[in-house]
């Protein structure tokens, strides 16, 4: 007679849903109460998210995306545009919707987040808690161009004007071309992305930036939250931090912090870690 496997030896059943292409998760929370999904920037990947995992108390599950044509994805098919991205983005997580969850992106990862909230509402799942949007102004208010089309050295320029990306990188062109390749994927899909009028969200959004972001810093995002104030009937809040378009990188625990805090204050206050105060 074979002896069945020990039940705790067994993938959960939600650990089996997760195991998607799209979806990367560091953490084995038990029995979290809520799910914060996390959308990267154009060119960024997953892993950015990667040291919020370590900053997670037991009653919060970290989700990030991974999109196409970057690091163990670097052969999959690029998404057509933000429709087909979002689209996929909802299959995968629609699975693991089974609890309060939160929507976080960064730059072209909050046009995203806006989109997969009116996605996964129109499939009638339960709208996000809070939506937070970092780094951009709000679609349809957002400046674009037409980097795609230009060449590596046009790009490479602007990936140093926004930071994030080491000269190092920049400088070798094995890990250069990596880069870069997934850069002009994402910025094809967010400089012709055009959003279609749709009713305003009903949870709070919340606005962070830092205070010499190029893209969208303090004095920008004083106008209706740079733009994102119109796109919701509750309430609307900005937090600047200082730093440039990757504030987040060294302000990661005030990031973090504020995130929780604005997800449930009771998330920041005792257990094994011990937070900054934030206003």
């Amino acid at each position: 007679m074979t002896v069945p496997p020990n039940a705790s030896t067994r993938p959960s059943a939600r650990a089996a849903r997760a195991d998607n292409p799209w979806i990367r998760r560091w953490s084995g929370q038990s029995a979290p109460r809520f799910t914060l999904v996390c959308l990267p920037h154009a060119g960024g990947t997953a892993g950015f998210y990667r040291p919020w995992a370590a900053l997670m108390p037991p009653e919060v599950e970290l989700l990030a995306i991974q999109y196409p044509g970057r690091e163990d994805r670097f052969e999959d098919p690029e998404a057509a545009d933000m429709h087909e991205l979002v689209g996929a983005v909802a299959d995968a997580l629609q699975p693991l919707i089974d609890r309060p969850y939160a929507l976080f992106g960064h730059s072209m990862g909050s046009a995203v987040a806006w989109e997969l909230a009116h996605e996964l509402t129109g499939r009638k799942v339960p709208g996000p808690r809070r939506l937070f949007a970092s780094g951009r102004a709000a679609p349809g208010t957002a400046v674009t161009g037409h980097l795609h089309r230009q060449n590596d050295e046009t790009l490479s320029v602007e990936l140093a004007r926004l930071g994030g990306t080491s000269r190092e990188v920049l400088d070798d062109p094995g890990l250069r071309s990596l880069v870069l390749t997934a850069v002009r994927h994402d910025y094809r899909i967010i400089e012709t992305y055009r959003p279609v009028d749709r009713p305003p969200l009903s949870c709070p959004l919340h606005v962070l930036t830092g205070s010499a972001d190029p893209e969208l810093g303090e004095e920008r995002s004083r106008d209706g939250a740079g733009g994102w104030a119109a796109l919701t009937t509750a309430r609307t809040e900005v937090r600047v931090f200082p730093g440039d378009h990757f504030y987040l990188t060294p302000r990661r625990r005030e990031v973090v912090a504020t995130v929780l805090r604005r997800l449930d204050p009771s998330l920041t206050t005792g257990g094994a870690h011990t937070w900054p105060s934030t206003p």
